[in-house]
């Protein structure tokens, strides 16, 4: 299971996405067979060429002879961090005992003389994680999922000293915090590194407290990069099979610099301990938001204002694009910078100041690591042609929502069609009332679907409204196949739906013509 790698006890949502991606981790990897040196050849007149693609061998330097060196550089400025937590009960009622229990008049005499409840009580507990100094000035870093709600927070070091800190600012969404500590001298940091630099298959050492124990090291390799585990919107973990354990939470990850280029948070393990798989918020990430959060004591993300989804090769092709790439727009907030600028629903974003957009996961890194009020260039193909709007990035700020249709509800009689699987009416007040379809959604609503079809399969269900079929808005069954026919005119294979639920939130979907 995906586990903050602290003494937590793990969430539903972690066990769920453990035994999904154990699964799918222990698909079996077919690897090319390098050739040897020496090798014989079949003939000695005439030697077979090597096929092109046939991997040659590469030099085998081996492991570091010792790390030593290096965590004896690193280890004083990695801490331990004590966080403890005081909660309060309320105060215990004695039972009401029912009539006629024994010894009932010497109980109520007892309970009576004690005033009938007990006095309120605190309980007190503690978490153990890890964190790094990064200024000899006291600033210290760690997760925010270690320290949580503390009361007090301890940092201490390898040789016992102990001092209260302070929190500076956090960020949940990333899992960071930052502390500060008061000193009388300098303290021993750490510098960050590049981690877009690491490749796979690179050394790295972690240090930190596992299970309270403190001060311990352990080295592997980085297994993998960019990994999403689903704990938030801006994954983009380094994985390693360095030995992380519960406790190794804010400790962290170096490369053979003594450089910090991972902060270690998370595990996948189906017993609680390490089995080889654990992650890291790599430093590309994590250090302008240290950085905002030093200085402003908050997070400070860049906001484009749309709504995404990613593109998958049925949807590419019902847009007509070359390859599934990039992020397709399903909502502008009409408040938001990308509505100012001219983004458009349907609009495919494929670049982003600069930046190339693979996939809609990218997207929303890229965005919230933008400075707000930077002018940016993104590059959208819209209906087939690739043009650039440039937007001005506005702030991120928590809660904002996805814009919602504010178009009056249609008052029409009722027609009816079906089309790829799906029976559809046109919108009318007795299918709002009966899917509960809020006002300002309009369109073609559909009312049941074959649940052998394409449109099963792509999650659309009764109460669904069709919005726009080809990038083109409908109102009636009859603009829905009127819009099937041109596109299969044009020899196009799927087509692509708008469509929005009963609460409006809208959505993209592909589906085969070919049916």
């Amino acid at each position: 299971m995906i586990q903050k790698s602290k003494a937590a006890t793990p969430s539903a949502p972690f066990r769920r996405l453990a035994r999904s991606a154990l699964a799918g981790l222990l698909a079996v990897a077919l690897v090319p067979v390098l050739q040897l040196p020496g090798a014989a050849q079949t003939t000695e007149s005439a030697p077979q060429a090597q096929p092109a693609q046939m991997l040659q061998p590469v030099p085998r330097p081996g492991a570091p002879e010792s790390f030593a060196d290096l965590v004896e550089r690193v280890m004083p400025a990695v801490v331990n961090i004590s966080a403890a937590t005081t909660t309060r009960t309320e105060g215990r009622t004695f039972p009401q005992l029912p009539p006629g229990t024994p010894f009932e008049d010497l109980f109520e005499e007892f309970f009576n003389r004690r005033g009938g409840e007990a006095p309120p009580r605190q309980r007190r507990s503690n978490s153990l994680g890890s964190g790094f100094v990064i200024d000899p000035e006291g600033i210290v870093v760690t997760n925010n999922h270690v320290i949580g709600e503390a009361d007090e927070i301890e940092v201490i070091w390898a040789d016992g000293t102990t001092r209260l800190a302070e929190v500076i600012g956090r960020d949940p969404q990333v899992d960071i915090a930052v502390l500060q500590v008061e000193v009388d001298e300098p303290l021993v940091a750490l510098s960050f590194g590049d981690s877009e630099e690491l490749r796979i298959g690179d050394w790295v050492v972690a240090i930190g407290n596992p299970f309270g124990l403190g001060g311990s090291v352990s080295a592997g390799i980085v297994s993998a990069r960019a990994r999403n585990i689903d704990t938030g919107p801006y994954d983009n973990y380094i994985q390693t099979d360095a030995a992380i354990n519960r406790g190794n939470s804010g400790g962290p990850l170096f490369n053979m610099n003594g450089e910090v280029v991972g902060i270690n948070t998370a595990i996948l393990s189906p017993t609680g301990g390490s089995v080889g798989i654990g992650f890291s918020i790599p430093t590309s990430l994590a250090e302008p938001l240290i950085t905002q959060l030093r200085e402003f004591g908050e997070t400070r993300r860049g906001w484009l204002g749309v709504r995404i989804q990613n593109v998958d090769e049925t949807t590419a092709e019902a847009l007509g694009l070359e390859r599934a790439r990039g992020a397709l727009v399903a909502g502008v907030d009409p408040e938001g910078p990308a509505s100012a600028a001219g983004i458009e629903t349907g609009d495919v974003i494929v670049r982003f100041d600069g930046q190339e957009v693979a996939n809609s996961r990218e997207l929303p890194r890229i965005v919230a690591s933008t400075p707000i009020g930077k002018e940016v260039d993104v590059e959208v193909i819209r209906r087939g042609e690739e043009t650039t709007i440039q937007v001005e990035i506005g702030r991120l700020a928590e809660g904002e929502m996805a814009a919602r249709g504010d178009r009056p509800p249609a008052d029409v009689p009722e027609a009816h069609a079906d089309a790829l699987g799906m029976e559809m009416m046109t919108m009318s007040e007795s299918l709002r009332e009966r899917f509960s379809i809020a006002e300002g959604v309009d369109g073609v609503v559909v009312t049941e679907v074959d649940p052998d079809s394409a449109a099963a399969d792509r999650r659309i269900q009764p109460g669904d409204v069709i919005l726009e079929v080809g990038q083109e808005p409908v109102e009636a069954p009859a603009d829905v196949l009127e819009r099937l026919e041109t596109i299969r005119a044009d020899g196009r294979r799927s087509a692509l739906f708008l469509i929005a639920n009963a609460q409006g939130e809208v959505r993209f979907v592909a589906l085969s013509l070919e049916e």
